[in-house]
């Protein structure tokens, strides 16, 4: 479980400069483009990944990850102007449901009174954590806007399931899997920037690199640890996967409300109680199976 502290605590990193980018008018896609490269150099500088391995290893879900992470962002990105930050954000918090379905289904894990408690548990505590009674959602411009919210809904279940999928590969070591995922991301991000550039619809900015490496060094360590987790504890994908999104969602809740003083209903208050108890059961399953 120690890894997966790790992960949320460099997850809600990453929110927390996201949330200071926007504040402080900072282009989040060029932050988020160079942050790739910053995963890349800090992959290369402590692991020393060796090259020659690669073809052994799950070339579609490098490519899947790879095009999925930056895709996702700018799918939300418009999805936020489209739909509302609610519906956004319930989309992506109740995309839970994929990884621990696949967790059973697909990965084998053998589900007990236990599992099926903390993860009742869990799911309640993701609905009471959505800002319900946030601003209305900005009013529908499509018939089909509501296909941002089915895209957000799979894709961050989806990169859940691949990142299991890369942690259980034993071909080729994992941080060996991250560097090229990181720069499959990194030229699909870099092409989309120069796209955006060349029709004038952005300006490069060289401050956007030194944030985006800050960014990136918070990802890194974010995606490290949670699949050291996964390799971690092999025979619980869906205690890893429930845990990390209960908890990235407990703790961000923890920072808006004391650094930059968000205010939460009771409902909310409620749900980061149940997330707590969430975690513990999850954390430590043999204690709670003995009553």
């Amino acid at each position: 479980m120690f890894y997966i502290l790790l992960s949320i605590c460099f997850s809600v990193t990453v929110s927390v400069l996201l949330k200071l980018a926007k504040r402080y008018q900072i282009d989040v896609y060029q932050a988020i483009t160079w942050n790739y490269s910053a995963a890349i150099l800090l992959t290369w500088i402590f692991f020393r990944p060796h090259l020659a391995h690669l073809p052994n290893g799950p070339m579609v879900t490098y490519a899947s990850l790879g095009i999925l992470l930056p895709v996702l962002f700018i799918v939300i990105a418009a999805s936020i102007k489209v739909t509302g930050i609610v519906r956004t954000d319930a989309a992506q918090r109740l995309s839970l449901f994929i990884p621990v379905l696949a967790a059973f289904l697909v990965f084998g894990e053998n589900l007990n009174t236990t599992k099926i408690v903390s993860l009742s548990i869990g799911f309640t505590a993701l609905i009471c954590l959505i800002p319900w009674k946030q601003k209305r959602a900005v009013r529908r411009r499509s018939t089909f806007s509501w296909l941002y919210l089915v895209v957000i809904f799979v894709g961050m279940g989806l990169i859940d399931v691949l990142l299991k999928e890369v942690a259980k590969t034993n071909e080729v070591s994992f941080t060996d899997s991250l560097f090229i995922i990181f720069i499959i991301a990194f030229i699909v991000s870099i092409i989309g920037l120069i796209y955006l550039v060349a029709n004038k619809q952005k300006r490069f900015s060289w401050p956007h690199i030194f944030i985006g490496w800050i960014l990136g060094a918070a990802n890194f360590g974010n995606i490290l640890f949670y699949i050291k987790a996964h390799q971690a504890l092999a025979t619980r994908p869906a205690s890893v996967f429930s845990t990390m999104d209960i908890g990235v969602i407990v703790l961000g809740a923890l920072v808006g409300l004391f650094i930059f003083r968000e205010k939460l209903s009771r409902l909310n208050i409620a749900g980061i109680f149940l997330g707590i108890i969430a975690i513990l059961i999850n954390a430590f399953p043999d204690l709670f199976e003995r009553f």
